[in-house]
C-alpha cells in the first residue's frame, strides 16, 4: 500500500533525525576517468558488475548527445539509436543488456533495450513521452511514463507493465533495480524531489536531512545499499544510504560530486565537478 502524506512527513522526520546524527563523510578510494578524445563527459548514470561504466557524452564536433559504456580497462564504446542526435544509456546488467532513452528524428521521448547490437524501441501504450532507466539480470526495466506535470513510473516484466505512482506527487520517476526487484527513484509535485524505494506495491520515503530542493535517487544493488544525491541551489551532492544512515561521498579539492550508480560489488560511479563546466568521471570504492 502506498504511503499517505502524513505518513511521508513523519517517515521523513524521523530519517532526518537519524541522519542528523549519523551523517559522515564516507571513506572512499577514487579512480578518474575522463572523456574520450573529441567528446565532452554529460552523464555517468549507472555501473555494471563487471565495471562496465554508462551514460551520455557530448559530441564535440556534432553537438550531438550519445551513449556510452566504459569497460573497467577504461575503453570506451559510443552508442546513439537509430534515427537520433540524443541517447542516454542508464544502466548495463549482467547480461550485456544496455537500457536506455533517446530522442527520435521528430523529437519523441522513447525508451530502449540493445543487447549484442539487437536494438528495441520501448514506447508505453498510449504515452506521449516514455523513459526507460534501470534493468536487472532477468531483464526487468524500470521506466515512466506521460508528459508535463503528469509523470507516472513503471515497472516492466516480460512485456507486462505495472504502474509505480506516488498518490501525493505529480511525477513518478523510477530510476533503478536490483535482482530483488526493489526499485528507487524519486518523486515531486514542484521543484522539490523525493526520494523512495518501491517494492512489492509499498512505498518507503528515503530523503537526506535539510535538502533544500530534495533527494534524487540513482541506484541500488542487491545487499540494499542506495547511492543517490541531495539538491541544494543548482548542485547535487552525492551519497551512500546503508542501514538507514546517509553517508557523503566526498573527492578531495573538488567542488561538488554527484552518485550515478552502484553494483553488486558496492563499487560507486559518478561525477566529480570542480566548476560546473569542469568535470570528471569516477568509480569509487566506499567504506
Amino acid at each position: 500500500m502506498a504511503l499517505p502524506r502524513y505518513a511521508l512527513v513523519v517517515c521523513c522526520v524521523l530519517i532526518s533525525l537519524c541522519s542528523s546524527l549519523c551523517a559522515v563523510n564516507a571513506k572512499c578510494t577514487f579512480d578518474t576517468f575522463t572523456a574520450p578524445a573529441g567528446y565532452t563527459l554529460n552523464s555517468v548514470l549507472g555501473i555494471a558488475d563487471d565495471g562496465t561504466v554508462v551514460g551520455q557524452l557530448i559530441d564535440n564536433d556534432s553537438g550531438n548527445l550519445v551513449g556510452f559504456m566504459r569497460s573497467a580497462s577504461g575503453d570506451f564504446t559510443t552508442y546513439s539509436a537509430p534515427q537520433s542526435s540524443t541517447t542516454w544509456i542508464y544502466a548495463q546488467n549482467t547480461a550485456g543488456m544496455n537500457s536506455g532513452t533517446y530522442l527520435d528524428e521528430k523529437l519523441n521521448v522513447l525508451g530502449f533495450t540493445m543487447e549484442n547490437n539487437n536494438f528495441n524501441s520501448i514506447k508505453y501504450p498510449g504515452a506521449a513521452s516514455t523513459w526507460i532507466f534501470g534493468v536487472n539480470h532477468a531483464g526487468n526495466l524500470t521506466g515512466s511514463y506521460g508528459g508535463g506535470a503528469d509523470v507516472k513510473g513503471f515497472l516492466l516484466v516480460n512485456g507486462n507493465y505495472t504502474t509505480i505512482v506516488d498518490p501525493g506527487e505529480n511525477t513518478t520517476y523510477p530510476v533503478a533495480i536490483n535482482d530483488n526487484n526493489a526499485v528507487v527513484g524519486y518523486a515531486g509535485s514542484s521543484w522539490v524531489s523525493y526520494g523512495f524505494l518501491w517494492q512489492n506495491g509499498e512505498f518507503t520515503a528515503i530523503n537526506y536531512p535539510k535538502a533544500k530542493y530534495g533527494t534524487v535517487l540513482n541506484g541500488i544493488n542487491n545487499d540494499g545499499i542506495i547511492v543517490g544525491n541531495h539538491i541544494s541551489a543548482d548542485r547535487s551532492f552525492g551519497f551512500i544510504y546503508q542501514n538507514g544512515k546517509f553517508e557523503n561521498i566526498v573527492y578531495p579539492g573538488s567542488k561538488y560530486q554527484i552518485a550515478g550508480g552502484i553494483n553488486n560489488s558496492g563499487v560507486v560511479a559518478g561525477q566529480i565537478y570542480y566548476t560546473q563546466t569542469n568535470n570528471i568521471g569516477y568509480t569509487a570504492t566506499c567504506n
